[in-house]
């Protein structure tokens, strides 16, 4: 029996944050390997390539990638509580192989089963928690998410530095954080009722759409693909960036002229604590107050002015905090929390979780594509080399999130849904109108 919550329905804070610490377990896990990616290279002898292998196929790119491209679809035909109640036994799996991993085929073995668990989770979450969120705070709930994602890299990288000195012992360690964790997280989460829109909507079991029909419609109706298009441009090309900052930020920092693994891990953590009160202070209490255009346009715009200023400036310890605090503050009120927050708002019931799952998916995998080959460019044509194709990932996120800028607050998911898709919405008859 998991813990019974005892409010009238799990619509308040209890419920949102078990739901979303699959933010921090993915975070976290990225982080596990980032710290540990060094070690794990000299222990079994990798060269780069392997190297950026393993990047590529964790939770990090093409693993979590693979999670969301099933997780969503299972999640809009059986429900948002069938994929949180059993990803994370998965997860446990993965992160145990992590803790005990004594060759190369075994650790990748562990990194693609977390990374296809976080996939999963983490669309499955983001769903769960706008739809049982109140409309007048939707941007609070859902910003619990980002907060929890951000948490999770600036405990990691603390406990990054407080092992240091055993090495690899300490990473398998902080491996073995990760799991008991997730544990505690499974087993309050079996508490959880069904989301109640999910429910409403698929009292019939006919009506329930399959595996695919989600995904054809995705692709077919007018009102997704442009939904699809506007939050691909948002955010898989920022998380192109974000995704080798989160795993491989320390080669940056080296490539940077920080050479120091502690002084790095320390800039982590200042980065990752203004990540969580930016979170917190700007999106959680501000995003359902005011402009979201002007909050999301200040934050991205300060996210490519600290990515400038790290690739283009003179290294020294102001460049390098500025960065640290700059693209911190970004990523609090940027590209991934409004890409949750509007991911939820834009598509219909029927469709939330299987378009998380595509978003993700096509974001995961340019993160992937580019984490193969990264260390050896990082290597070869050094940070500078690669700054024209970061600043342009991030000046075109910034342009498509500003200029398209969804019309959204304070209205309930139903309305949202009516308005782009027309009065009725279930089953394969819905109306596009917009």
């Amino acid at each position: 029996m998991g813990v019974r919550f005892g409010s009238k329905r799990t619509t308040g804070w209890r419920a949102t944050i078990a739901v979303a610490m699959s933010n921090y377990i993915e975070a976290g896990s990225i982080i596990a390997i980032a710290t540990s990616l060094s070690l794990w290279q000299e222990r079994f002898g990798l060269d780069n390539l392997a190297v950026g292998l393993l990047a590529s196929l964790s939770a990090n790119a093409f693993g979590a990638a693979a999670g969301a491209a099933i997780g969503g679809p299972l999640c809009d035909r059986y429900g948002r509580k069938f994929i949180y109640t059993y990803d994370l036994l998965l997860y446990m799996v993965g992160v145990l192989l992590a803790v005990f991993a004594t060759s190369y085929g075994m650790l990748l073995t562990a990194f693609v089963l977390t990374g296809i668990a976080v996939g999963a989770g983490v669309t499955a979450s983001w769903t769960y928690i706008a739809e049982e969120a109140p409309p007048h705070q939707r941007a609070a709930h859902v910003g619990t998410a980002q907060l929890a994602w951000s948490i999770g890299p600036m405990i990691g990288y603390l406990l990054a530095v407080v092992v240091a000195p055993i090495g690899l012992l300490g990473s398998r360690l902080i491996f073995a954080h990760l799991f008991l964790v997730a544990a505690v997280t499974w087993w309050v989460r079996r508490g959880l009722p069904e989301s109640e829109i999910w429910r409403s909507r698929n009292e019939v079991p006919g009506e329930r759409p399959s595996f695919l029909s989600s995904l054809r419609g995705l692709f077919t109706k007018k009102a997704n693909l442009t939904a699809l298009l506007f939050l691909f441009g948002v955010y898989a090309l920022w998380n192109t960036v974000a995704g080798q900052s989160g795993i491989f930020q320390p080669r940056v920092y080296e490539a940077a002229g920080v050479t120091s693994v502690t002084e790095q891990y320390l800039l982590q953590v200042l980065m990752w604590g203004c990540t969580s009160v930016a979170t917190y202070l700007g999106f959680m209490l501000l995003a359902d107050r005011m402009s979201r255009r002007w909050l999301y346009c200040s934050s991205a715009a300060l996210g490519f002015l600290a990515w400038a200023a790290l690739i283009y400036a003179p290294p020294s310890a102001f460049t390098m905090l500025f960065f640290a605090i700059g693209w911190g503050l970004s990523m609090g009120v940027g590209a991934q929390a409004f890409y949750g927050l509007w991911t939820s708002e834009l598509f219909a019931t029927r469709y939330r979780a299987s378009a998380q799952g595509v978003l993700f998916l096509a974001a995961r995998v340019l993160v992937g594509l580019l984490s193969v080959w990264f260390p050896v460019l990082l290597a070869q044509i050094g940070l500078k080399g690669l700054g024209l194709l970061i600043l342009g990932l991030l000046a075109a996120s910034l342009l498509i999130g500003t200029v398209w800028t969804p019309r959204t607050r304070g209205r309930s998911l139903q309305q949202i849904e009516e308005e782009r898709y027309g009065a009725t919405t279930t089953a394969d008859e819905a109306v596009v109108t917009s």
